[in-house]
C-alpha cells in the first residue's frame, strides 16, 4: 500500500509539474537599482564574468521523487491524490524527515561534474519552502542533521557542500526560503493554510510575526557566519515583502497577497549579512531595490538585450529536484541557451537535483560533461565577455571582451547543413582573420553588401561554432 500511494503522490505531482513551474515564474521586470557600496559592486562585477552556474534542490522531496516543496501548498493549481485527506498528506511529508537519509552524500562528485561542464558559481539550496534546513540549524530540530542522518560526520550538508565546490573555485551562493511553512510562526496550527502565504492576520497577533522575523534572521545570521566564506545570498519567495512593495505585477502572480505586510526587515538582514561577508550580493527575488543585485527570471529568456545584470534560472531536466525519468536537455540545447543568455548580458543558472541517497543521477553527470565539452574548448566567447551592440543576427550571437578589442561570434547550429556563415555588422578589421576558439583555425572572410561572409570551416563541432576577430575601429 505505502508504494502504490508513494506512487499515486508521484504521478498527481509530477504530471502537474510544468503547469506547477509555469505558474511560480518570478516575473521580470524593468526596474533595477545600481547597488552603491563598493565592495559590493565589486563582486557583481566578478559574478558578471562566471556566467555558468549550478543551482541544487535538495531535500525531503527527493525522498519520494516530488516536485519540491509545492505540494503541501494549498492552491487550486496543485494536485493531490483525492483520496488523501489535506491534513494527512501534510503529516505524510513532514514524516519524509525520518526517512531521509543520504548515506551515499557525495557534494565532490556534484563539484566536480559542474567543473566539467563549465560552472563557475553555485546556488545551494539550505531551505525551500517547507522549511527544512539542510544546514545544522540551532533555530529548528527540522533539519537533516536531526534525523537519520544525524550520526553521519557529515550531517552538516550545507558545510561540506560548500567545501567542495570551493575546492573547484566557485563563487559561493546561499539559496535561503523566506516563508517557511513549517514553522508555527508562519503557517499556524490555529488556521487552516490557505495558500502560500503566512496564514493568521500579523496585525492582530504583531508578536507572531515578530517570533517569525528573528527566526529568520538568526538561521541566516548561522549561514552567514558559520559556513565560511558566501558570496550570494539568493532569497526566494517573493511574495514575503513590504506591503508597499506590492504592486499590479505582484498582484498579477495569483499568489492572493494578503492584505498586510509580511516585512522581514531586509536593511536589519543585508546590514548582518554584509557585516559578516562584506562585498554579499544580495538577491531579494522581485522586490527590486537595494536587496536584489540582480534579477533572475525563471524558466525563460528575456526577449531583448538588458543593460544590467540577471541571470536566466532554468532546470536542466523538467524538474527542479530529482524526480524519477525525468527528461533532461541535450547538451546542444543547453549550450544554444547559455549563448543566447551571454550575448543578451546575463547568465544562465543550471538547475539539478541530487537523488535522496546524496549522489547526482548518471544521465545529469553525462549531461553535464557533453555540456563541458563545449565549454572547455570556446569558453573565451563565453566568460569575463560583455554586450555588444550588434549582438545578434539570425544564428549568429555575438560577445566581446571588457576592453572591446576582441568581439566573439557564435553560430548555433542545427541539422540543416551550410555552405558559408554571414551576419550584418561587428565587421572584422580589414586585413585580419577570423579565429576558430576550438582548434585555432584561422579563417579568411569578405564584405558581400555590407555582410561578413565566410565558408563553413572543417571541423566536427555538431552544437556551435565560436570564433574571435578584431573589429573595425569606430
Amino acid at each position: 500500500m505505502k508504494k502504490i500511494y508513494l506512487t499515486l503522490i508521484y504521478l498527481v505531482t509530477f504530471v502537474k509539474f510544468s503547469d506547477a513551474q509555469q505558474n511560480d515564474i518570478m516575473p521580470q521586470s524593468e526596474i533595477y537599482e545600481w547597488p552603491k557600496d563598493a565592495a559590493v559592486k565589486q563582486k557583481l562585477e566578478s559574478w558578471q564574468d562566471k556566467k555558468f552556474g549550478m543551482i541544487i534542490h535538495w531535500g525531503l522531496y527527493a525522498v519520494p521523487g516530488i516536485i519540491e516543496s509545492w505540494s503541501i501548498c494549498s492552491e487550486d493549481w496543485i494536485e493531490r491524490d483525492t483520496t488523501v485527506s489535506y491534513d494527512d498528506y501534510k503529516k505524510w511529508y513532514w514524516g519524509l524527515s525520518t526517512q531521509f537519509n543520504p548515506t551515499k552524500f557525495n557534494p565532490e562528485q556534484w563539484a566536480k561534474a559542474g567543473k566539467a561542464a563549465g560552472m563557475k558559481y553555485l546556488v545551494f539550496t539550505t531551505k525551500h519552502h517547507d522549511g527544512f534546513a539542510m544546514f545544522d540549524t540551532k533555530q529548528s530540530d527540522f533539519s537533516i542533521a536531526k534525523g537519520p542522518f544525524a550520526n553521519n560526520s557529515r550531517k552538516d550538508v550545507a558545510k561540506y557542500v560548500f567545501d567542495a565546490f570551493r575546492k573547484e573555485n566557485f563563487m559561493i551562493g546561499a539559496y535561503f526560503s523566506k516563508p517557511d511553512w513549517h514553522s508555527q510562526y508562519y503557517w499556524w496550527d490555529k488556521y487552516a493554510t490557505a495558500d502560500r502565504n503566512n496564514n493568521y492576520d500579523i496585525r492582530k497577533y504583531p508578536w507572531r510575526w515578530n517570533m517569525f522575523k528573528n527566526f529568520t534572521q538568526n538561521q541566516i545570521g548561522e549561514l552567514m557566519n558559520n559556513y565560511g566564506s558566501i558570496d550570494i545570498l539568493w532569497l526566494d519567495g517573493g511574495w514575503v515583502r513590504p506591503l508597499e512593495t506590492v504592486n499590479e505585477e505582484v498582484l498579477s502572480w495569483g499568489a492572493n497577497i494578503p492584505k498586510w505586510s509580511q516585512d522581514i526587515d531586509m536593511p536589519k538582514i543585508a546590514a548582518m549579512s554584509r557585516k559578516a561577508q562584506p562585498g554579499l550580493l544580495m538577491v531579494d527575488r522581485t522586490v527590486h531595490g537595494q536587496f536584489e543585485n540582480y534579477q533572475t527570471p525563471e524558466q525563460k529568456i528575456p526577449e531583448t538585450q538588458l543593460d544590467y545584470p540577471w541571470e536566466s534560472c532554468m532546470t536542466l531536466g523538467g524538474a527542479w529536484g530529482f524526480v524519477p525519468n525525468d527528461q533532461y536537455k541535450s547538451a546542444g540545447n543547453v549550450v544554444h541557451k547559455l549563448v543566447e543568455i551571454v550575448a543578451k548580458g546575463g547568465s544562465l543558472l543550471l538547475g539539478i537535483g541530487p537523488k535522496a541517497d546524496g549522489t547526482l543521477p548518471d544521465d545529469v553527470v553525462n549531461k553535464l560533461t557533453e555540456i563541458g565539452k563545449w565549454t572547455s574548448k570556446n569558453g573565451a566567447a563565453i566568460y569575463g565577455t560583455r554586450i555588444t551592440e550588434n549582438y545578434h543576427d539570425g544564428q549568429n550571437w555575438f560577445t566581446q571582451s571588457k576592453d572591446g578589442k576582441t568581439v566573439y561570434g557564435i553560430y548555433l547550429m542545427n541539422d540543416t547543413p551550410v555552405k558559408e556563415i554571414s551576419w550584418q555588422g561587428n565587421i572584422p578589421k580589414k586585413g585580419t582573420l577570423i579565429t576558430l576558439l576550438s582548434n585555432n583555425q584561422k579563417i579568411k572572410w569578405k564584405l558581400v553588401n555590407g555582410k561578413v561572409q565566410f565558408s563553413f570551416p572543417k571541423t566536427d563541432e555538431k552544437i556551435a561554432l565560436a570564433f574571435s576577430f578584431t573589429p573595425e575601429s569606430k
